[in-house]
């Protein structure tokens, strides 16, 4: 947006399309308005600016807008608070002779977008969150054209292919506040529309996102949905095998038991001659290699190939390879940098955020990095091709 543009939204005072804030002292009201914003509840189809820096009435607060202040407000589009993502912009500018931060919001293409698990909309000139019947409207306002594979419908599936139990009695209380299941009078199809597990128009179907969270047999419908754990005894792939499994069903399930098997695969040393207490090393550390793996499953592609995410064991590395390349923003040149990242399946990574397996996004491979380092391992390696990424994890000397 201009600078003409944005002054005229900064000038109207009625506007709902506007949020003004002097600080960002209370950044829960800044996501609220983020979020209301990407909603787009009135479908003005336009963006809606959050100017801070500015007082109520539109006069100048003469707040010092820092390099440090645009990065807080930049870092709440992907720090997991408001999910899905939000298309943010956000810029320093000069407005009627004062210096403020705009930060532009662009309405969410699949709503309803959630901040700490509640839907916040524009009601007017202020903010509420949203009744059953808004957000019914919010989930029949997602465009059929452009959706991320993962939210796109499913056209061989039904909602029998779903497993409810599984949705009402682990995923519900883990994405909504307890209050809000609390006076939940939702029909089973609005719970699942409204986090994007199916779609309603023109007519009921599961969403890929549904089926790969809470299907019964997500591996029938998207035949990739699985990981191959293969063990080698050995360096190559042609030495005898020790283990092998095909680990498949919905998204906690399936992660639940890779945990399970990269924890029994592990081997510790102890060590009692080095200080005065046992130290123990291990030969890969767990963590590192959850959060890897994760982000394999997280990133991959699913569309267009039958290829599982691939772990394999050797006796001198683990190897994990996914489907797809490099997306959005990251190339090759750029992978694994701190700050870069971009998703191929942004509501797959928000329902695993809910389940408890990302803590932050973006972070995973600096937590891998971390984690390896501080075991006395060498640092993970990569090889990012067009097809697929590599992750090569070498065994602690």
């Amino acid at each position: 947006m201009d600078d003409s543009q944005l002054e005229t939204l900064l000038k109207d005072i009625e506007s709902d399309r506007v949020e003004r804030k002097a600080s960002i002292s209370d950044k829960g009201k800044l996501r609220q308005a983020i979020c209301a914003f990407a909603n787009d509840l009135p479908n003005y189809q336009q963006p809606g600016v959050l100017f801070i820096g500015v007082n109520d009435d539109g006069s100048c607060a003469n707040l010092s807008i820092t390099d440090q202040l645009l990065q807080t407000l930049s870092d709440m589009r992907s720090d997991g608070n408001i999910l899905p993502f939000p298309g943010i912009t956000v810029q320093k500018r000069t407005l009627a002779g004062c210096e403020l931060a705009a930060v532009i919001v662009e309405p969410s293409d699949a709503p309803p977008v959630r901040y700490d698990g509640r839907i916040w909309i524009r009601v007017g000139p202020r903010r509420a969150t949203a009744t059953a019947q808004e957000e019914r409207r919010l989930s029949e306002k997602r465009r059929s054209r452009d959706l991320p594979f993962d939210i796109q419908s499913l056209p061989s599936g039904t909602l029998d292919d779903l497993n409810l139990t599984l949705f009402q009695q682990e995923y519900l209380p883990s994405t909504l506040p307890s209050d809000i299941l609390e006076e939940n009078q939702r029909t089973v199809e609005h719970q699942l529309a409204s986090v994007r597990f199916i779609s309603t128009l023109p007519s009921i179907q599961p969403t890929n996102l549904g089926i790969l969270v809470v299907g019964k047999d997500p591996r029938q419908l998207i035949p990739g949905a699985y990981i191959q754990f293969l063990r080698i005894e050995g360096t190559e792939l042609t030495d005898p095998i020790k283990d092998q499994k095909e680990i498949a069903g919905p998204l906690s399930m399936m992660l639940r038991v890779l945990d399970e098997i990269l924890q029994s695969h592990i081997s510790i040393a102890s060590d009692i001659t080095a200080q005065s207490v046992e130290i123990q090393q291990p030969d890969y550390p767990l963590v590192a290699l959850q959060q890897l793996a994760r982000n394999a499953v997280l990133h991959r592609t699913y569309e267009g190939t039958y290829a599982p995410v691939r772990i394999t064991w050797f006796s001198d590395r683990i190897e994990i390879q996914n489907p797809g390349g490099p997306f959005g923003q990251v190339n090759r040149q750029n992978f694994g940098m701190p700050g870069i990242t971009d998703y191929r399946n942004p509501n797959l990574a928000e329902a695993l955020k809910n389940l408890g397996y990302v803590q932050r996004f973006g972070m995973g491979i600096a937590i891998a990095r971390n984690s390896l380092q501080k075991n006395g391992s060498p640092p993970p390696e990569f090889v990012v091709e067009d097809a697929h990424v590599l992750v090569i994890i070498r065994r602690h000397p």
